[in-house]
């Protein structure tokens, strides 16, 4: 089986393993963050093949989605090893996972230029119009707030804060959402990440205003 066929066979197995997502962290979501992943890969002269699967699998075993899963990579394992992956492919790639997330203050920079193309298209996909309705779409499925005006933001967050915290959704921008455009690893990334930090920021005006009658 050659590369292209293993990529395509993976696009299957994350088509059924977020079939039933609700949450934002849907298949559709993977195939964004791989699209992504592979255009900045293409500037970076990275390793395709492995910023392809570790894209495609960089959810799988999500502490939100899977927490039973989540520290031996179990889902993520499996399908490599379904497709005949090397240890050392299944290796580097469990590495891109572990560095991959978000977690606060705790965050890390990758130490792999692929690790860190993954990041940030992962983060790309969390920001803008789409992470915008990502945000809300997570936080309808939590049962959180739409917003609470008494709430005090914080933006250090450690990573077991982070993962307990139970802010409102517009809470979440200041938590996570614009910090993420200046955490990007690459200067691709960055160039989108600015546009989207903008439409962000915009959202968030016209928010206020609309809450507080202004407009």
């Amino acid at each position: 089986m050659n590369q292209k066929e293993i990529i395509r066979g993976m696009m299957l197995d994350i088509n059924e393993l977020f079939s039933q997502d609700s949450s934002g962290h849907d298949e559709q979501h993977t195939l964004r963050v791989y699209k992504t992943a592979m255009a900045i890969a293409e500037e970076e002269h990275a390793n395709l093949f492995l910023t392809a699967i570790a894209a495609l699998l960089h959810d799988a075993d999500d502490y939100k989605l899977s927490p039973d899963t989540e520290q031996e990579h179990v889902n993520a394992v499996r399908i490599m090893k379904k497709y005949g992956l090397s240890d050392y492919m299944i290796s580097a790639v469990c590495r891109i996972i572990e560095q991959v997330s978000f977690s606060g203050k705790d965050s890390v920079v990758p130490d792999t230029l692929e690790g860190k193309i993954v990041q940030d298209a992962d983060r790309l996909d969390a920001i803008g119009a789409i992470g915008i309705a990502r945000a809300f779409a997570y936080g309808g499925r939590h049962h959180r707030k739409l917003y609470d005006p008494s709430e005090e933001y914080r933006s250090d967050l450690s990573k077991e804060e982070y993962r307990n915290s139970d802010s409102s959704t517009i809470g979440h921008f200041y938590e996570k959402l614009l910090l993420l455009k200046d955490m990007m690893n690459t200067a691709s990334a960055r160039v989108m990440a600015q546009h989207r930090h903008d439409f962000m920021e915009m959202f968030l005006d016209e928010f206020d205003a609309e809450w507080d009658g202004r407009i």
